[in-house]
């Protein structure tokens, strides 16, 4: 395959930083891949109002949640090459830029294709933040430290779910919807003057290649017959996929069915994003004395019996909603083991493409997630069931292909 080196000044390394910038280059990426929380649970408290204002269904709200998520997927696929070529941080501004006039978009809106349209853009300039987040980590670090640094970012991360559907609830008291996007494009504003100036270069110009349509197709399938990195990234997209379903149907859970107001529902919402913080920073203890592998396939078994037990606490009423609230407790808990290691071993077999790889796997993720989202609302019956269903299928799928499949080869 034909390519051409881009001669461009040298990158920067961990052993060139200070503390100081090691600091603020963790908080930044940390907020790049906090991009697609902070899109989605923040105006989760507002559905209903946004079903009223724009005299929508309810349901035409929630497919902007897998609007968002599609476009995302598709949306990551052109910033891997990009990212490759040209580096991280020039197609990483350019999606910043786009995610601001997008959020300003979706606070105008008067419809809801108006709605579904300007989601779909703002993720698509939010997935530069989720692809090239990636990637400088991978950059910097080898699979045992990446795995410890993806644990790291989601102290950052994981403050998303926690603040944003309680900022949203606020908000919504004081602004109105439409504020709830103000307020994104503002988050997307001030990410991208901290990636300008914060954000160091990680990508050695001896690794930027220039590619054209036809080597991008190439290389995308050498890495899809990379048994490696598809059996890890279904198992991603299906941590992906049982997060989106609760995600999908926690409104109408938490709201609709047992009466949650819409400002304690992010209490809620961020009790177990609290979890999944705690359980990502154990995880980074576990990693010392414990392979990726190993921590993999414990919380991988412990999350499939957690969404088993949860449908069948659904199905029978067996403990009511405490029950079911703690058990979901557990499965959002799990994220915090899953997401760093499965991130770290599926990014592991790449060196020059990782910016590729990246794209690929954050594709992969957001599709599955996106459709475990929408079969929620494809198969919504007025119970939880939907729901719960779709998280123990894929704790199921995601078990398999992490740890089933290993043992079966």
């Amino acid at each position: 395959m034909a390519t051409e080196i881009i001669t461009i000044a040298p990158a920067i390394q961990p052993a060139d930083m200070t503390r100081v910038q090691t600091a603020r280059m963790v908080l930044i990426l940390g907020a790049l891949t906090a991009f697609s929380s902070m899109s989605i649970d923040m105006y989760l408290p507002a559905f209903p109002q946004i079903a009223h204002d724009l005299r929508i269904p309810l349901g035409t709200v929630q497919l902007s949640i897998s609007a968002f998520l599609f476009g995302s997927a598709a949306g990551q696929l052109l910033y891997g090459p990009l990212a490759d070529r040209f580096g991280r941080r020039r197609p990483l501004l350019f999606g910043l830029a786009l995610y601001v006039a997008s959020a300003v978009g979706c606070a105008s809106v008067q419809t809801g294709g108006g709605l579904i349209f300007w989601r779909i853009v703002m993720a698509v300039g939010g997935g530069a933040g989720m692809v090239i987040s990636r990637a400088v980590v991978r950059d910097l670090y080898d699979t045992a430290e990446a795995a410890r640094m993806f644990s790291l970012l989601m102290l950052v991360m994981g403050a998303a779910p926690i603040l944003a559907p309680i900022a949203g609830g606020q908000l919504l008291l004081i602004t109105g919807w439409r504020g709830i996007f103000c307020f994104l494009g503002l988050f997307g504003l001030v990410s991208f003057v901290a990636a300008a100036t914060g954000l160091p270069e990680s990508l050695p110009s001896e690794r930027r290649i220039r590619r054209n349509f036809a080597e991008m197709l190439v290389i995308y399938g050498d890495i899809l017959r990379n048994r490696y990195f598809v059996r890890y990234a279904i198992a991603l997209g299906c941590v992906a996929g049982g997060t989106f379903a609760y995600i999908s149907g926690a409104p109408f859970l938490f709201i609709e069915l047992h009466g949650v107001s819409p400002q304690h529902f992010g209490l809620f919402f961020g009790a177990n994003a609290f979890g999944l913080i705690g359980a990502s920073q154990v995880n980074r203890r576990l990693l010392r004395r414990f392979s990726a592998q190993q921590v993999l396939k414990v919380a991988f078994s412990v999350n499939t019996v957690a969404t088993l037990l949860l449908i069948a606490a659904v199905m029978t009423g067996f403990g009511g909603f405490s029950v079911q609230v703690a058990l979901i407790f557990v499965c959002l808990c799990i994220t915090g083991l899953l997401y760093p290691n499965v991130t770290a071993l599926t990014l592991a077999p790449f060196n020059c493409e990782v910016g590729s790889a990246s794209a690929l796997l954050g594709t992969i993720q957001y599709t599955l997630g996106a459709s475990a989202g929408a079969l929620v609302g494809v198969l919504h019956n007025s119970t939880a069931v939907p729901m719960t269903a779709t998280m123990a299928a894929c704790g199921l799928v995601g078990w398999f292909a992490a740890v089933g499949f290993e043992r079966r080869q």
